[in-house]
């Protein structure tokens, strides 16, 4: 992504320190390598993903959004996180759950009575970080795609 394309969703432009100086440095590199190779496969990306310094920028962006406000299944909200658990508390959580691959899911029954059931999705305040951790890092490499 090139260092002087707009920010999405009416994020305010700021200069990065320390995390996001990490974050836009690494999202630098993947956009320069994705444009400068179409057919390039970026095999680690997972690593990137939940890199703490990405976490933190993902926490950021998610408890900058008006959907901040709103908890998840888990009651949270990221207020409540910053005032009492701390961001990088919180985040420890869901860094070992992608390192370990832990999946949480709730099934549901199917309306109609047939026994059937279905997952149930309503994300968590972490499902949201992650996510946005997610965003972090493919956006790069796709943009490129869309810039040719």
């Amino acid at each position: 992504m090139p260092k002087d394309a707009p920010p999405n969703g009416g994020a305010t432009l700021n200069v990065p320190q320390g995390p996001g100086l990490r974050v836009s440095g690494m999202q630098t590199k993947l956009h320069r390598w994705a444009a400068a190779d179409p057919g390039r496969r970026f095999d680690d990306l997972f690593n990137l993903v939940h890199d703490p310094a990405t976490l933190i920028m993902a926490f950021e962006r998610v408890a900058g959004n008006t959907g901040s406000r709103t908890p998840g299944v888990d009651g949270l909200t990221a207020v409540q996180v910053e005032r009492e658990i701390g961001t990088r508390r919180f985040l420890d959580d869901p860094r070992r759950a992608l390192k370990t691959g832990e999946v949480r899911q709730r099934m549901i029954p199917k309306p109609g009575g047939s026994g059937k059931v279905r997952k149930l999705g309503i994300p968590t305040l972490a499902d949201r970080v992650v996510q946005a951790a997610l965003k972090l890092v493919l956006e790069p490499i796709f943009e490129a795609d869309f810039e040719s």
